[in-house]
């Protein structure tokens, strides 16, 4: 297994990670904050972001996954975490110390694919192997335009720049040519969806899969499909959690994922865990309490149990 996959999942093969941005502006404590501040919906509070990267960190979370939204769309309502995805991965690299740093994910068809691989071999390389490189064709019909993109041709965009980025650019270079740093080790590369490509084309071509969120009876029967087309590459995830003060509160759904207290966390992240999902990036915007409080009992109630035998 790709060392940096080693790095995420552990000895268990099981991990947990956050989403940025760490915010609660989804919630109700933090919407109204976002309306006295005068922010459009799905703009968060980047007040504290440095802070709480560095607490995830210390707490001993595995891996800090970062958003690609190019341009803000109001009919979208998610302007994700708002700094360049490559430049603010570069910033976390400088201020975490072991907490791998992913991508969910890199829109390959807006980006020049030397560019984008100069720039994941430079965090990659600055971070000493942190790098989850995760990709993705889009979904934002608006942002191809302005870009110079056909929309409808980002299927073969993204196929192109995958080949590039898998293969390093060998072959295609004038001679003499080396595009630096060079890794010994290329990131993985793992595609949000399947990247308007067929299941076998992804399975592979991909190092891993980041599934949509999902039930476990759902990832149950995604993860059979993935390992259908993709063997034993790891599947991740995603939870939209709103944890509950009340470590007793049973976990009750909600889109993408559900509310309740930490012991129903535990008990969800185990039925995922027994349905093969081998890391889970847990999303927080929906908390009431404040975001470091959260990450303070996951750190000290849960990771204990998927993380503390390692």
């Amino acid at each position: 297994m790709n060392s940096h996959f080693q790095r995420l999942l552990g000895p268990g093969n099981f991990s947990i990670g956050l989403e940025l941005p760490l915010d609660n502006d989804w919630s109700t404590t933090g919407q109204r904050l976002r309306i006295t501040e005068d922010r459009p919906f799905g703009v968060p509070d980047l007040k504290q972001h440095a802070q709480l990267a560095r607490l995830a960190d210390s707490s001993g979370f595995r891996a800090l996954w970062v958003r690609d939204v190019p341009l803000y769309d109001p009919h979208f309502g998610d302007a994700a975490q708002v700094f360049e995805t490559f430049s603010y991965l570069g910033y976390l690299a400088g201020i975490t110390k072991n907490i791998m740093l992913g991508t969910a994910a890199v829109v390959l068809p807006l980006r020049q694919p030397w560019l984008t691989l100069k720039a994941a071999n430079s965090i990659d390389d600055l971070s000493d192997g942190r790098l989850l490189l995760g990709v993705a064709s889009g979904d934002r019909p608006m942002e191809y335009p302005l870009f110079g993109v056909d929309y409808e041709q980002r299927g073969a965009h993204f196929r192109s720049a995958v080949e590039l980025i898998k293969s390093q650019g060998s072959g295609r270079l004038p001679e003499g040519a080396q595009l630096l740093p060079q890794r010994e080790e290329n990131a993985p590369l793992l595609v949000a969806g399947l990247g308007q490509q067929s299941p076998e084309w992804i399975g592979k071509h991909m190092d891993g899969w980041l599934a949509y969120p999902g039930t476990a009876q759902e990832h149950r029967r995604r993860v059979g499909l993935w390992r259908e087309v993709a063997g034993d590459k790891p599947y991740i995830t995603f939870l939209h959690l709103h944890l509950e003060a009340d470590p007793q509160s049973p976990m009750k759904p909600m889109r993408f994922g559900g509310r309740g207290g930490r012991i129903a966390l535990i008990d969800e992240l185990e039925a995922l865990r027994e349905a093969g999902v081998q890391h889970v990036g847990l999303h927080l915007r929906h908390n009431t309490r404040p975001v470091a409080e959260v990450i303070e009992e996951i750190a000290e109630y849960v990771l204990p149990r998927f993380h503390g035998t390692e």
